[in-house]
């Protein structure tokens, strides 16, 4: 097939959301492009979070961002059925730690309610650690949300994104955004990579959104780039929490949690920190500091465990109380932006809102009749079963029974199938991200250099001497 130098619309943003969006676009007789800054999906502001598929239980009903986690939460449920998304239904419970947070329960047992989420339950201290026994002392009572689960947030992004591919969207990475040119037909995005040109463009740029929403002229909100740090524990922790454990939420977020993780661990976080610098996802003794702090308070036997991994994500956080998703007609540009952390669950209903945005402001939409299956992903969860675990899969293929990376179980013929996919990854770092590979306790110490030989090998790159 010959690829387009126009296209119906131009989608800024591989993250999750413009993953979806694209993805949904593409599943109508419409020409689409996904244009990436970076050298794979995923790799912004998605990548690193708390990876939880969230009931949407306290959001400010009311508003877009409560209907659109609410929605997707059941549209990324079900889309992870079909798609073999490991996804945990563990549940969470929020834990009041003194009489101001106790008396806070109520009300946001009935804000789940107006949310449309009603079965939340206020439960006594004894309750609470007979479901958490490894919880600090000084708990007073919780609120528990049964239907919260953890899922990994690099599949989702990597599920969506294979999926918009199969449908017919051309997936442009290395393509970072400098410039538009309006025309009274089209519109000319300027790149990195080259010249794009569509009809329409949709800006899910993230923590760029704002700069992108410049070039068309707007000055309407500002990104502040939140960073979060967490802490993640060995897999050897994972016996002490089995469910999220939140604290009562505040204006600036969900604040510090103590959660399992779909690969086995157990993560501590995150932080809360504006920033200035877009790109400072680096770790920091303060952060450090603070949640060891906390997580002494939650869990002290957690503090005990060995530590597997820290890292830090960045939160397009905006001056603006909602999701901020417009569409400016004369110019055929739709803006979606202050996404912040719930951008995960939400995403499939995002998308499904711009298509809704689109077609009112008069893009043509017809469905495309046959469209091709979801993709199947690999599983990338501890509690399902992994290729190494399976003699029959092995018995086909004997490189799904040579481990590569001992500490996380990931085999030569999972590293293969990576670098073989629809959308293979560009470096090591995004074939970490597709296999759990180099992720363990020693964070590629052992396993390093024959990951890297493999994967040379299987992108016919030459291995550096």
């Amino acid at each position: 097939m010959t690829t387009p130098t126009a296209y119906d619309v131009v989608v800024i943003g591989a993250g999750i959301v413009g993953s979806a969006i694209a993805r949904e676009l593409s599943g109508h007789q419409l020409s689409v492009a996904l244009v990436e800054a970076r050298g794979d999906v995923g790799d912004g502001t998605s990548k690193a979070n708390t990876a939880i598929l969230h009931t949407g239980f306290d959001a400010k009903p009311g508003t877009l961002e409560s209907a659109m986690v609410h929605r997707g939460y059941h549209l990324l449920s079900d889309y992870a059925k079909r798609t073999g998304i490991p996804v945990e239904r563990t549940g969470a419970i929020l834990v009041a730690w003194d009489q101001e947070q106790l008396d806070a329960l109520p009300g946001l047992r009935k804000k789940a309610g107006d949310n449309g989420y009603h079965d939340c339950e206020i439960i006594d201290a004894a309750a609470v650690y007979a479901d958490v026994p490894n919880l600090g002392p000084g708990a007073l009572g919780g609120l528990t949300v049964p239907d919260e689960s953890i899922i990994c947030t690099w599949t989702v992004n990597l599920a969506l994104a294979t999926d918009a591919v199969n449908r017919g969207t051309v997936l442009l990475t290395d393509h970072r955004v400098d410039g538009v040119d309006i025309g009274a037909d089209a519109t000319t995005v300027y790149t990195s990579g080259g010249e794009v040109t569509a009809r329409w463009i949709v800006n899910a740029s993230g923590l760029g959104a704002d700069l992108v929403d410049a070039l068309f002229g707007y000055q309407r909100f500002t990104v502040t780039p939140r960073r979060g740090e967490l802490i993640v524990y060995d897999k050897l922790a994972r016996a002490l929490v089995d469910k999220i454990v939140l604290p009562v939420p505040t204006a600036r977020g969900k604040g510090v949690l103590v959660s399992p993780t779909i690969y086995g661990n157990v993560m501590l976080g995150p932080t809360s920190e504006d920033l200035q610098d877009r790109t400072a996802t680096g770790t920091s003794e303060a952060g450090f500091d603070f949640l060891l702090g906390k997580g002494r308070a939650l869990m002290p036997r957690l503090l005990e465990e060995e530590v597997t991994a820290t890292y830090s994500g960045l939160r397009a956080a905006i001056d603006n109380v909602d999701y901020l998703i417009e569409a400016d007609t004369a110019q055929r540009y739709l803006l979606v932006g202050g996404i912040r952390s719930t951008g995960l669950t939400a995403g499939m209903a995002i998308a499904e809102y711009v298509r809704d945005q689109l077609a009112d402001a008069g893009l043509s939409l017809t469905p495309t009749t046959e469209l091709p299956a979801p993709p199947q992903m690999p599983n990338l969860g501890e509690a399902f079963p992994r290729p190494f675990q399976q003699p029959d899969a092995i018995a086909a293929d004997p490189a799904y029974g040579r481990i590569v990376c001992f500490c996380e179980r990931v085999t030569e013929g999972e590293i293969r199938d990576a670098c073989h996919s629809v959308i293979p990854p560009a470096t090591v770092e995004g074939l970490r991200r597709r296999t759990r590979v180099m992720n363990g306790r020693c964070q590629a110490f052992f396993c390093g250099a024959e990951v890297q030989s493999v994967f040379d090998r299987e992108t016919d790159q030459e291995t550096p001497r």
